[in-house]
């Protein structure tokens, strides 16, 4: 199995790491990320627009943002839609609209139901009216704008099943042919299991596992899944020396998409770190902040090491 060198592997680059950033910067050119990490708008360009609504996907299109992020979940009738958290309080009138359904979880209302709630009205007066879309109204909205998508299966061991039924979905969309699979699809969960019953179903798709193991479990990690994606709060330049020294499930170099950075100095930061992609709020600050800097942040990763610590 190819993790049996990694213990020696990420040793000497534990105590290398100087070395090894500039050769991901390398390998991120040539995967095409030469103008720094790739950016992903956090459920759409959400600091400007409702998260994980279609009103978002168009903000983040607006601001020429090729990747957005979003969450899937299940309704009560089994439907598919895009919501974050696994009640409607937050970010919908459910409370208006329903005051006797209490503690108002996602998985208690049918379709019907959740199409009568206003999502938008909590972020801004002007979005009143935006609604909670299905995962199929969703991919059509990314489709339209030719962009890419990052999906989060959201509480996955709340619905049973649901890596398959999302895989079913996304093949009835037509994302799971070549090109989708290949250029504009990866699918991450907070749960491993999750990840690997994606993995095991699709060994073809792309997928990422949300957390921050510990590097010495890293080469579990690396047999089902193709990125690390940690919150930026727990990386440091050696941690990602430590991902980038293993091969993913598809025998690439196994990346890093940190997340949620909403302003320029830690987005600098981090992609001076080597990351992979940066996961933000404000996919206009952050690109702002790291697009045509890859090769200075290279060049300036061994300076960094020395006193370099999460934040």
């Amino acid at each position: 199995m190819h993790t049996r060198t990694v213990a020696a592997t990420v040793g000497a680059l534990l105590g290398f790491s100087a070395l090894v950033l500039p050769t991901s910067a390398a390998q991120a050119a040539d995967s095409g990320m030469s103008h720094g990490p790739v950016v992903v708008a956090h459920r759409g360009a959400s600091a400007y627009a409702p998260e994980n609504t279609l009103e978002a996907i168009d903000k983040a299109d607006e601001l020429g943002t090729a990747w957005v992020e979003n969450d899937v979940q299940r309704t009560k009738d089994g439907e598919l839609v895009v919501i974050h958290d696994t009640d409607l309080k937050r970010t919908t009138d459910v409370e208006q609209v329903f005051p006797d359904r209490s503690p108002w979880k996602v998985a208690d209302f049918t379709l019907a139901e959740i199409k009568r709630l206003d999502a938008g009205s909590w972020f801004s007066p002007d979005y009143a009216g935006a609604r909670v879309p299905t995962l199929e109204q969703y991919l059509n909205r990314v489709s339209a704008n030719h962009q890419k998508l990052l999906l989060e299966i959201k509480a996955p061991g709340l619905y049973p099943g649901i890596e398959r039924q999302t895989l079913r979905e996304l093949r009835g969309e037509g994302w799971l042919d070549w090109y989708h699979v290949r250029h504009k699809l990866i699918i991450q969960s907070f749960s491993a299991d999750s990840v690997k019953t994606v993995h095991k179903l699709r060994p073809d798709v792309k997928t990422g596992f949300l957390g921050t193991p510990a590097v010495a479990d890293l080469p579990q990690y690396a047999a089902f899944t193709d990125q690390i994606n940690p919150n930026y709060k727990t990386v440091t330049p050696e941690y990602v020396a430590a991902v980038h020294a293993l091969r993913g499930a598809h025998w690439r170099p196994l990346e890093l998409f940190t997340w949620t950075i909403n302003d320029g100095p830690n987005a600098t930061r981090l992609a001076g770190y080597g990351v992979d992609g940066i996961i933000t709020n404000t996919p206009d600050v952050v690109r702002e902040a790291t697009e045509g800097d890859a090769a200075d942040a290279a060049s300036g990763a061994s300076g960094s090491f020395s006193g370099a610590t999460a934040p």
